[in-house]
């Protein structure tokens, strides 16, 4: 039997596929009321999940590299609180690119969208949170740097690493804030962007990567954890 989440209003930044479908899809399934977020104007899984969603489930549109639309969004949900904020945004790059060869157009890029955009979202979005609620990042195993032993997507790893300590500085100004801070590491997980060969299935990381959010509830301060809560190495 799925477990009742603490968390009964949700509001999913990056929703439209992978990882952020499938923690929408979730939290619906837990009995939460969410608010999920796409970028563009298409149909997308998001809009088919509404429809079987009994109208617990709103969609609103967001490019989160442009700020503007995140002000625009906070202010459409001025009225509104909730007990969870969790942004999942992330592109990666090709394997092989090191910093010896990688673009400076395709570094911003990796940088912007991983790392600065995310929280510039929780800057401005994180007042829509409940005084005891959860502010929740998708980060990565990658971003670790003390677990960095095999090297590779470096840029990426670079760019998780770059998030993790913008939150720790985030969290460090709001000492005193009585909400939930979490960066979460899904794990290797098979989505367009972890590609084919990855390790898990959505459904091997997300139900586990909700019921360790759901844990946290009412813990205040940051923490960087694994799907299972498991403290990761920064």
């Amino acid at each position: 039997m799925t477990p009742t989440s603490p968390h009964a209003t949700v509001l999913v930044i990056g929703a439209s596929r992978g990882l952020g479908h499938a923690i929408a899809a979730e939290y619906l399934d837990r009995g939460s009321r969410v608010v999920a977020t796409v970028r563009g104007s298409a149909r997308t899984a998001l809009h088919e999940l509404r429809d079987t969603a009994g109208g617990r489930l709103e969609i609103e549109h967001v490019d989160i590299n442009a700020p503007e639309q995140v002000r625009a969004l906070r202010d459409r949900l001025a009225a509104r609180r909730f007990d969870l904020l969790f942004v999942n945004a992330g592109v990666t790059h090709r394997l092989e690119e090191t910093t010896a060869d990688i673009t400076t157009e395709e570094f911003t890029r990796v940088m912007i969208t991983n790392a600065l955009s995310p929280m510039r979202v929780i800057e401005t979005l994180g007042e829509l949170t409940a005084p005891n609620g959860t502010l929740a990042i998708m980060s990565s195993g990658q971003g670790s740097v003390a677990e960095n032993e095999g090297g590779g997507f470096e840029i990426y790893r670079a760019s998780k690493a770059a998030l993790n300590q913008l939150m720790r500085s985030y969290a460090a100004r709001h000492h005193d804030d009585g909400r939930t801070l979490l960066l979460m590491a899904p794990g290797w997980v098979r989505t367009e962007l972890g590609g084919p060969h990855a390790r898990f299935t959505i459904g091997e990381s997300i139900p586990h990567l909700v019921t360790t959010v759901d844990a946290q509830h009412g813990r205040t301060g940051l923490r960087y954890l694994d799907r299972h809560g498991r403290t990761v190495a920064w």
